[in-house]
């Protein structure tokens, strides 16, 4: 053998296949301020616009006088609903089946809210005209309390929809309720509760948060009004769906309208829906025939543009004296804002909140979801999680710590008694889901094995006895926190947007050298796709990664896809690619077998090319099929080598983990301190270690600033007074804790490379961790639930109310 021929393990190096810890291809322009933002995106003519918004929460427009903001030098242009009605495009639909104003129609609804688009030849001139239109408001009745809008006098806020006592999914039984949802049996469930030994009850209140990414919304739009097509850039997470929803508002065909995502600066669900700036500059640029710019400050992005959370949780447990858990109900009331614009698959009004069983063997649950009107922005996207996941996984897992508290067990030990068994998969739960695989008491133990979990509650216990020596004014918290995410959305069967059904997308080809592109209808906003994706097709198809090209965000160039949020890129975009690659691959065998001269069955697979069985020396590499595959192909055979597959899962995945944060709370200021945070994911297969450490260490640290300090919070006016990042936590390097991450690998067995997916795993854990750890803390002073967030003043006001503090 020749010593210079490569080892099987220098070949398989050389592609930088799935395992390897492949270096980020995007980072080399972003670290050199190279990246290609919709903000860098400068035309010939091009204008800005910008927006009137309202002071009030709720009030009636009276009028609108524009006469001195169109004789601002620059200003263009001012829009309003009315103008918009001469177009039909005063009112534009959700995604979740409601209507929405895209600019203020008689009244406002939320602070903030849209009322007048000004369109200007610079951004300074557009601003200037915003503070010269006049509008004159009558102030209405606000609602802010979602436990006030269904009362008996609450102010109608949606004054559309008087007379309609049903809605997109189902009866409607107050003029601000918007559905009631319910899954599971209920009979079965109240006879649970009847026959229990032990019971609990809380209410669980997750806060209003926001995905605030570093990038604000913003877009560039361009009629072409000799060929009539529109051309928008933005920082769309699904350009595809933007595409569409463009074509029914505005009635151009779809063929006509070209929507380009280039870098985005972060997402997190705050960028898959439509907005009204988005509608906007799209008028403005048919009127005026030149491209238009809108682009939102940081105060419009957070008041604004889509909440996530606001979901307030009646739950209850029933369970035995050992422990056992024999009964789960929960009741939801769900703020949706001023509409329902939840970007939720059409058929789930509450998303896949019924994972709320969470990794446990509920023999049965009942789920019932309220979603409610109020004077807020609307919204409710998936802020790094799965359509309402965190929600369920907070849900479940602090009910679970109350029922341990309640038993005296310790609440790892609950946890592992009602997991879900390995050899019951695939497990069917209570509320409807078919789990795929999982091991979960597995990577409990490791988790608790690597925290010496066994020493950290003997050390609690010490220094909850000196504490009430006197000897100390610091507590300690451990939380537990045992998750199952549901993810990969998702099966035609049950998941659409707009009756489009959830699959995705990918087209290879591979070029006559050994280079080839690939195109995905996912959009990455810094997930690391062009990096993730050419590491799946290396493996699958034996051309190195550094050999392939990956293009996302042109609706022109991609194949139509759903995008890229809930983590369902790698578990349906990920294996469109992995299938699309073994289509090369399967024509890559005939013309090896044809330029071979032996059968196709003859050969087998060896990372890099095909080999004849029994007989090595006759091999054929991949990059030698892709030169035969456009000049010396089989007869009949077409040419070239490409391939797109649109792949619809047959089941979402679900990745779990369990993760344990260690912390001290100083009950004179309330001022804490994250002594460990260590973080267990079993995301399945997994394509680039490095790549999944960053999205772990990114979604705990989005976790942190949830659980520990994050609210859109309002005053008893609709006023937001956390608009800001002066009010709004945001956490730096300073504040955040140091991360340990680990891991075990429970492959998806339906998957095509067994990934499940991982973006949003350490947002889903990661918050009920620290709440259980804070409340865990002030749990052996007598309290039962503290609600988030855990900012220092609260903790304070904790240990005052509990008599820690004189």
């Amino acid at each position: 053998m020749n010593d210079q021929t490569p080892t099987r393990e220098q070949r398989t190096a050389a592609l930088e296949g799935m395992g390897c810890k492949r270096k980020r291809v995007e980072d080399i322009r972003f670290t050199q301020g190279k990246g290609n933002y919709v903000d860098d995106l400068k035309l010939p003519g091009m204008l800005h616009g910008d927006f009137v918004r309202s002071p009030h929460a709720h009030a009636r427009v009276k009028s609108i006088n524009d006469k001195e903001a169109l004789k601002v030098p620059g200003v263009l242009a001012v829009i309003t609903a009315e103008t918009l009605k001469t177009v039909n495009l005063a009112w534009m639909p959700t995604l979740a089946g409601d209507v929405q104003m895209v600019l203020a129609d008689g009244k406002v609804l939320f602070q903030n809210q849209e009322v007048a688009f000004v369109v200007a030849t610079d951004r300074y001139a557009a601003d200037d005209g915003v503070n010269k239109v006049v509008v004159e408001y009558e102030p209405l009745p606000v609602i802010i309390d979602p436990f006030k809008s269904m009362a008996p006098d609450a102010p109608v806020l949606r004054e559309d929809l008087a007379g309609k006592t049903t809605g997109a999914h189902g009866p409607r039984k107050h003029h601000n309720h918007i559905f009631e949802w319910t899954v599971g049996d209920k009979e079965l469930t109240d006879a649970a509760f009847k026959k229990a030994e032990v019971t609990i009850k809380e209410l669980i209140s997750y806060q209003r948060v926001h995905p605030s990414p570093l990038e604000t919304c913003q877009c560039v739009c361009s009629f072409d009004k000799i060929r009539g097509e529109l051309t928008i850039w933005g920082t769309f997470q699904a350009p595809h769906v933007i595409r569409t929803v463009v074509s029914l508002i505005a009635k151009l065909p779809e063929q006509k309208i070209h929507v380009i995502s280039p870098d985005i600066g972060g997402g997190f669900g705050n960028k898959v829906g439509a907005y009204p700036g988005y509608i906007c500059a799209a008028v403005a640029s048919i009127v005026t025939g030149k491209p238009v710019k809108w682009v939102e400050d940081r105060i419009e992005n957070l008041t604004a543009t889509s909440f996530a959370r606001d979901y307030h949780m009646t739950t209850e447990i029933a369970a035995t004296k050992e422990g056992k858990v024999t009964g789960l109900r929960v009741h939801v009331l769900a703020d949706h804002g001023a509409f329902d614009a939840c970007a939720d698959p059409s058929k789930w009004p509450a998303g896949f909140f019924n994972i709320v069983t969470g990794s446990y063997d509920f023999p049965t649950a009942h789920l019932a979801v309220d979603g409610i009107y109020s004077n807020k922005a609307p919204g409710g996207v998936a802020y790094r999680c799965s359509f309402r996941v965190t929600e369920a996984a907070y849900c479940i897992e602090r009910a679970m710590d109350i029922l341990a508290q309640k038993l005296g067990m310790d609440p790892a030990e609950l946890r592992l008694k009602n997991f879900i068994k390995p050899e019951q998969f695939p497990y069917h739960s209570a509320l409807g889901w078919e789990y795929d695989s999982g091991d979960y008491a597995t990577a409990m133990k490791k988790a608790m094995e690597s925290t010496k979990y066994a020493e950290l509650r003997n050390e609690q216990a010490a220094k909850r006895a000196a504490f009430k020596r006197g000897e100390t004014r610091e507590i300690m918290g451990i939380g537990v926190s045992f998750f199952t995410e549901i993810v990969g959305a998702g099966p035609s069967k049950n998941c659409d947007i707009l009756g489009i059904a959830m699959f995705d997308s990918c087209e290879i080809r591979m070029h006559p050298t050994g280079a080839g592109i690939a195109r995905v209808g996912s959009k990455s906003q810094g997930q690391g796709h062009e990096t993730t994706w050419a590491q799946i097709i290396a493996t699958e198809i034996g051309i190195p990664a550094d050999n392939i090209m990956v293009e996302e965000g042109n609706t022109d160039t991609a194949p139509y896809g759903l995008g890229t949020y809930g983590s369902r890129s790698t578990p349906v975009a990920g294996a469109a690619i992995a299938m699309a690659a073994r289509k090369i691959k399967a024509k890559a065998q005939m013309i090896a077998a044809y330029k071979l001269e032996v059968h196709e069955d003859d050969l087998e697979w060896d990372i890099d090319g095909f080999r004849v069985k029994g007989l090595p020396e006759k091999f054929m590499s991949m990059k030698d099929l892709c030169w035969a595959a456009y000049n010396s192909v089989p007869p009949g055979m077409e040419p070239g080598l490409e391939a797109v597959s649109y792949y619809d899962p047959p089941n979402m995945t679900y990745p779990f983990g369990a993760y344990i944060c260690v912390m001290d709370i100083d009950v004179d200021t309330g001022v804490y301190k994250v002594r460990r945070f260590h973080a267990l994911d079993d995301c399945g297969t997994r394509i680039n270690p490095m790549i999944i450490e960053g999205q772990v260490h990114g979604g705990l640290t989005e976790a942190f600033a949830i659980a520990m300090g994050q609210e859109i919070r309002y005053d008893a006016e609709g006023n937001v007074v956390t608009g800001s990042f002066m009010d709004f936590f945001m956490p730096t390097a300073v504040e955040t804790p140091h991360w340990e991450t680990d891991f075990t690998v429970t492959p998806s067995p339906h998957h095509p490379i067994g990934a499940k997916g991982v973006g949003e795993s350490p947002n889903v854990g990661g918050v009920p961790a620290f709440s259980n750890a804070v409340n865990d803390a002030f749990s052996f002073l007598g309290s039962t639930h503290i609600q988030m967030p855990h900012d220092y003043w609260r903790n304070w006001k904790a240990a005052k109310e509990l008599g820690a503090v004189a």
